[in-house]
Order: C-alpha cells, then structure tokens, then sequence
C-alpha cells in the first residue's frame, strides 16, 4: 500500500475520534452540569521513513481536554434542585468510592436520603444527608433546611487541576487523586436552579459538518489511490 494511503487512514482514524466526541457532546447538550470536551490532533513524524513505513501513522488524536466554563444557570423552581456557581462539585458516593459532578438535579428517597438522579447518595459535610417530609430550601453556602430547621449542609469541594479529573458516565467526574480535593469552605451555592450543559451548539453543528466532510474526502482519496492509482499501475505492468 502506498505511504500516502497510510496518511490518510491515520487521519480517518483522528477524525473518527473527534466525531464521537463531537456526537457525546451534542446528545449532551441538554445535560444539566455537563462539560464539553476538546480535542486536536498531533503529527507522529516517521523516523525512518523506509524503515517503519507499514506502520507509521502519521496523524493521531491529541489528548482531549475538558472544558470546565461554567454553563448559564437556570431557575427551575424546584426546591431539589442545586446549582454551584463559580469553581466547585457537589460529591456523591459511588460503589468506586467519591465522585465529583456539577449536576444539582437531586431527589429525595423514600427513606428520605438525598440522592442523584440515578440513585446515588449525595454527601454532606457530615456524610449522607436524609431529609424527611417537608419543603426544602437551600441557602446560598449550601445548608439545606427542612421546614425552617437544619437538614444537613452539602458537601462542595474543589480541585487545584482539573486536568487531573477524567470523565465518567452520568456527567461525573473522578479525581485521579481522590485526596486532591479539598473543601470549599464558603462555596456560593444557588437553591431552585440548574447549571446548564456548557455545549455551545451552533459551534458543535459546524465542527461537525468539517470533521464529517474531511472525513468524507479522506475516504475518497483512498479510494481513488487504491482503486485509481494502484489500479492503474497494475494493469500497466500487467501489459508490460
């Protein structure tokens, strides 16, 4: 196979990447805390062109990075539901142990403990908060109250790097250091509001159609070097 087609199958491979990203990100985009993900690609110079020509691969992914912006919040009215602003994650507990999550769309059990949508319990200062039958209302440092009275105070933390936390299912997050994260002492917590998914969508839409169409013209180029050219000069040879 010609080198020119082994160019050109590393960087379907790039862009098959970046569409999957880009897929993730636009079905998330109604995701309540959900961060966008970027990603470029690098070049993989050949050392020894002749040497390692059957596998070099001349195009490949970068390495993708989150983007953490804070999305726009969103007034919802429901007293369970829990928006951060500024730097920050609420922390849940996983059978993984703790993980981290913009996402303040809670619910209340039929036990009464606080939990994620998916069924998660969601930690307080002092571990799993319960609340009883009643109203609920949160406090702008993250102290939930039942009916007027002290339920429990959400647990917010921060990490220094977020490039040290990796994506996990649900809009969270886990730290490759768990210790890492510390305790936001007087996070800024808004009650009745949810922080929108920060996916910019006509920017995704457009990303989308170029990935989609250089991913198209690759595969035409292999074609016509495979097909065309090599074709070509077999039947030529052939002759000869």
């Amino acid at each position: 196979m010609a080198g020119g087609a082994y160019v050109a199958l590393s960087g379907l491979r790039a862009r098959m990447a970046q569409l999957d990203r880009l897929a993730a990100d636009i079905a998330n985009v109604g995701t309540a805390g959900y961060k966008a993900e970027r990603a470029g690609t690098v070049a993989a110079p050949r050392p020894d062109f002749g040497g390692v020509l059957d596998s070099a691969i001349d195009v490949a992914s970068g390495a993708a990075r989150l983007d953490f912006r804070s999305g726009a919040l969103d007034a919802t009215g429901r007293d369970l539901d829990v928006a951060i602003e500024g730097r920050g994650f609420f922390v849940v507990q996983s059978p993984a142990g703790p993980r981290y999550t913009r996402n303040g769309h809670f619910e209340r059990r039929g036990d009464g403990l606080l939990v994620t949508a998916d069924g998660l319990p969601v930690l307080g200062t002092a571990g799993p908060i319960t609340l009883g039958k009643g109203t609920v209302s949160v406090e702008a440092d993250g102290t939930l109250r039942l009916d007027g009275s002290v339920a429990g105070r959400l647990l917010v933390v921060d990490v220094a790097d977020y490039g040290t936390l990796s994506r996990e299912e649900a809009g969270r997050f886990r730290a490759a250091n768990p210790t890492a994260a510390t305790s936001l002492t007087a996070p800024l917590v808004r009650g009745g509001a949810l922080e929108q998914s920060n996916v910019a969508l006509p920017e995704r839409m457009v990303q989308l159609t170029e990935t989609a169409r250089a991913f198209e013209a690759l595969q035409r180029g292999i074609g016509v070097m495979l097909n065309d050219l090599d074709g070509r000069a077999i039947s030529e040879l052939g002759k000869r």
